[in-house]
């Protein structure tokens, strides 16, 4: 992907937070990228464990009933794991998107910034600290 179109100033900040720089977005852009290719090859990953899974043979047939009761265990939760990290990729992708588009850093709630420092930490953040406890809360 091409380095994001997004001017520094154009990001919104916190009170009392310094102004992002191109070196900043840049970075956010890079941390992105790449937490995008992370998260594709481990679904590809753990598809593929999945599939492998799956053709096993059927549950039961002359095996132990702990060893079913395992298997299944772990194909479910490598079903989850896959599953939380297709949700993580989505969230990084339009995080992205809105980074490219310039809508990047305000609260998907309430519409006011996110917070420089919380978007560094946390890139794929789309609440703010107050609505995301919120959310927490309920």
């Amino acid at each position: 992907m091409a380095a994001s179109k997004v001017t520094p100033p154009a990001l919104p900040t916190l009170p009392g937070e310094s102004p992002w720089t191109a070196e900043e977005v840049a970075e956010l852009h890079t941390v992105l990228q790449d937490d995008i290719a992370r998260m594709r090859r481990a679904i590809v990953e753990a598809e593929g464990e999945l599939a492998d899974r799956m053709n096993e043979g059927p549950d039961g047939a002359g095996k132990d009933p702990a060893d079913v009761g395992s298997a299944n265990f772990e194909r479910d939760q490598e079903m989850s794991l896959a599953a939380n990290t297709r949700e993580m990729l989505d969230q990084a992708e339009q995080a992205l998107r809105l980074l490219d588009g310039g809508a990047y850093g305000l609260c998907a709630q309430c519409g006011k910034p996110i917070g420089k420092m919380r978007l560094q930490a946390f890139p794929r953040a789309t609440l703010c600290v107050a609505c995301k406890m919120r959310e927490e809360r309920r």
